[in-house]
């Protein structure tokens, strides 16, 4: 049985990853993929109460993030349906490449220090719509934007989600998770972007406007609704530590507060001429087959983790290695291929607090590892799988031509991390 559901998998992940060869959408791979696991999981089982307490554990942790997602990619297209974002471009003066390829990664870095990794991707790349047209450019752009928003999370503890999980845990102090992780996480990215830089020459050429949006909100509602947007965004992880309530729920109340904003805002208006800035606007024009990929690749992993075979990697790695470094270096590796999430779940599982008390060395790299090791492939982070559904990214150029770059920036940090402990 595991062994079938392990090869349903693997096949499901080659199949997504070869997407445009295979001409099947990947949401559709992706969802096939999960069903199958859980019912080779169901015919394989005795108890299918337990498999169905299992799965409905897994589906209220996937619910929150997929309401998550959702709507923070309401609230960043409700923004741009109004225009928002050209305040943020026009204060860009540059049009270098080069240049904007830093201000870009940067700005990421620190913003999904106080968002957190998965917003910090839609928000950038909805922003780099603006500020570039030329395809393959912005798709480098993009590459980065994921590298760094992961970087820029692994030091928080709101930057991520297994960030978060120690920092509730009690494994990690929040401060002293800043002063570990910081100069790793900032050499992760500058590896990478020094590299990048040299990939890229020349002027970015801003996208013209459809002859649709060239009636733009005013001013003053254009800035309103950017300002309360990413005030919002802002205050979800605030409202998470304040109640103890998933950050799903921030947002769902952030949305619905913004959904009240902008209807004041237009209330005077008819409905022809309000429609286009409305939330339900806003909900048609998200990517609701990549909100369905991520609900297919979670499925499919949580069947691993609800059949133990996680844990029992994480065991036998154990067992087998022995050396910390290269144990957290792997599960760093293996969170490329499998969400991070369930991985630090079965670190926290195997290793208590007595053996390694808190800020140990041991929940520190694990941390960083967690957090930067998805950004080597494209589908091994919230952050990625966001801006595959967005650029439609092809898996194999992703591999082709950022992996090494996420790579060396991973094992740099890494590195330097050791070095410094």
């Amino acid at each position: 049985m595991l062994t079938s559901i392990l090869i349903v998998f693997i096949i499901g992940y080659a199949l997504i990853a070869f997407e445009q060869y295979v001409k099947v959408n990947k949401a559709a791979i992706a969802l096939l993929t999960g069903v199958i696991c859980w019912t080779l999981y169901v015919f394989h089982a005795q108890d299918l109460h337990l498999i169905n307490e299992q799965l409905a554990e897994h589906i209220g942790e996937i619910a929150g993030i997929l309401f998550f997602l959702m709507g923070a990619m309401t609230i960043v297209e409700l923004i741009d349906a109004h225009d928002g974002f050209d305040v943020i471009t026009s204060a860009i003066k540059t049009t270098s490449n080069r240049k904007l390829l830093w201000i870009i990664s940067l700005l990421a870095f620190f913003l999904s220090a106080v968002l957190d990794n998965l917003t910090t991707a839609i928000v950038m790349v909805t922003l780099l719509r603006k500020i570039t047209d030329n395809k393959n450019e912005r798709l480098l752009f993009v590459g980065m934007i994921i590298i760094a928003a992961n970087a820029g999370g692994a030091w928080s503890p709101i930057g991520d989600v297994t960030t978060s999980m120690l920092w509730i845990g009690g494994q990690v102090t929040a401060m002293n998770l800043v002063w570990s992780l910081f100069l790793p996480s900032v050499v992760c990215l500058l590896v990478p972007l020094g590299i990048a830089t040299f990939m890229l020459k020349g002027d970015a050429v801003k996208p013209i406007a459809p002859l649709s949006e060239l009636q733009s909100a005013s001013r003053f509602d254009k800035h309103m609704i950017l300002f309360s947007g990413l005030v919002i965004l802002l205050l979800v992880p605030v409202f998470k530590m304040l109640t103890g309530l998933p950050p799903f729920m921030g947002m769902l109340l952030g949305l619905g507060l913004l959904w009240v904003v902008s209807e004041m805002l237009h209330k005077d208006k008819d409905e022809a001429d309000k429609s286009n800035y409305s939330v339900l606007y806003a909900l048609r024009r998200i990517d609701m087959p990549s909100v369905l990929f991520f609900l297919g690749i979670l499925i499919s992993i949580s069947a691993l983790q609800s059949t133990g075979q996680l844990t029992e990697l994480a065991a036998w790695m154990d067992e087998r290695i022995g050396n910390i470094n290269i144990i957290v270096l792997t599960t760093g590796l293996l969170s490329a291929i499998v969400d991070n999430v369930p991985l630090v779940a079965a670190a926290i599982g195997m290793y208590d607090m007595q053996q390694f008390p808190a800020d140990h060395y041991f929940w520190e790299f694990l941390a960083y590892c967690a957090g930067t090791g998805g950004s080597i492939l494209i589908i091994g982070s919230a952050a990625g799988v966001a801006a595959m559904g967005m650029e439609k990214i092809d898996f194999l150029w992703y591999l082709k031509k950022i992996s090494w770059l996420a790579l060396a920036g991973y094992l740099a940090g890494a590195f330097l991390y050791m070095l410094l402990s």
